[in-house]
């Protein structure tokens, strides 16, 4: 008689820093127990580590435990953003799913020492390829955001929240000089707002929001302005498809990975520099002007046609997502089934 298969284990790594890292450990286990996988969490700084709409209990390990155990007690580590190298023994194999913008000289220094990349991106896929890693595209995911319930407006919105990647210094800079151009609804976190006097066609909120009020403020309007200057994933992106909205961004990786013509807007963009091991780009004020005068003359069916391909994108996406993940696993392990 065969035996059944063992469902491996894995545990998860990185700072829980109460936004998008901690958004990404909840996604990635919630895919991982879809499967039957055994998840585990080690976590760092004080973030919330929660699932959609429940507390989630993390299985924080300490060193005595991994001492008295006798070894690797997992059969993986996945390391977010970041290497920790004090937790490789903790483990048979390490994977490493990296942001490239925030990939530093200590992490380079200890990349030879993990199994694998798994890539969000086909550009992370791209430049750890060219570093010699053994890599993987698993893509991503984000939150599903759609509430059909709120009515859609032909308005304009832009969730730069705490990243200051978003090209939101630049993208308020332009809407000044057109006081002609409609409302713009900014959400910023206070930490990294600069708020300047006001003007009547920005409406800029930096105080506290509740969730409920920001799914609200997702769902109502249609356009949504994406100018990021560079992307480890791009949930601000995938979550603007995600509620059928149409997203504007520059036409240069990974963003135009996310977001196509078939269901966006994209931006001539310009090369400006690098942060880390990502390429950054922004926009001219010129493409940038064409690009706002495209969505505010844009008829009716352009927009339900964007917005229906935009959802449907992520829909599919989001299906695919586990499934990825899934192979990556069972593909470095084969003695390990699901």
């Amino acid at each position: 008689m065969t035996p059944s298969p063992r469902h491996p284990s894995v545990n998860l790594i990185a700072w829980d820093n109460g936004v998008g890292l901690s958004r990404d450990l909840v996604l990635i286990g919630d895919a991982l127990a879809s499967a039957g996988v055994s998840v585990s969490y080690t976590r760092h700084g004080r973030g919330k580590l929660r699932k959609i709409g429940r507390p989630i209990k993390a299985r924080a390990l300490t060193a005595w435990q991994f001492v008295l155990g006798g070894g690797p007690r997992f059969d993986f580590n996945i390391m977010l953003e970041h290497i920790w190298p004090e937790y490789l023994p903790w483990a048979r194999h390490t994977a490493f799913i990296p942001n490239p913008e925030w990939c530093n000289a200590h992490d380079l220094a200890v990349l030879p020492r993990v199994s694998s990349i798994l890539a969000k991106t086909h550009e992370a896929e791209r430049i750890f390829a060219a570093l010699g890693c053994r890599t993987r595209f698993i893509g991503f995911t984000s939150e599903d955001r759609f509430d059909a319930a709120v009515v859609r407006e032909r308005a304009f919105f832009h969730l730069a929240g705490r990243s200051q990647n978003k090209g939101t210094e630049a993208l308020l800079a332009l809407w000044r000089q057109h006081p002609e151009w409609p409302l713009l609804t900014v959400v910023q976190n206070p930490k990294t707002a600069r708020v300047a006097d006001p003007v009547p066609n920005i409406r800029h909120l930096v105080d506290y929001l509740d969730d409920a009020e920001l799914k609200r403020l997702q769902n109502a309007h249609l356009f949504h302005l994406c100018p990021s200057e560079t992307e480890g994933f791009g949930h601000y992106l995938v979550e603007a498809m995600g509620v059928g909205a149409i997203a504007l961004t520059l036409d240069a990786p990974p963003m135009n990975e996310l977001v196509s013509r078939e269901r966006g807007v994209l931006v001539t963009p310009v090369e400006t520099g690098t942060q880390h091991l990502a390429t950054t780009y922004g926009f001219t004020p010129e493409a940038m002007t064409q690009a706002i005068d495209t969505l505010a003359n844009m008829d009716d069916a352009t927009i339900a046609a964007l917005g229906a391909n935009a959802r449907a994108w992520y829909l599919d996406n989001a299906a695919a997502f586990p499934a990825r993940l899934i192979s990556t696993i069972t593909t470095q392990s084969p003695s390990d089934t699901i």
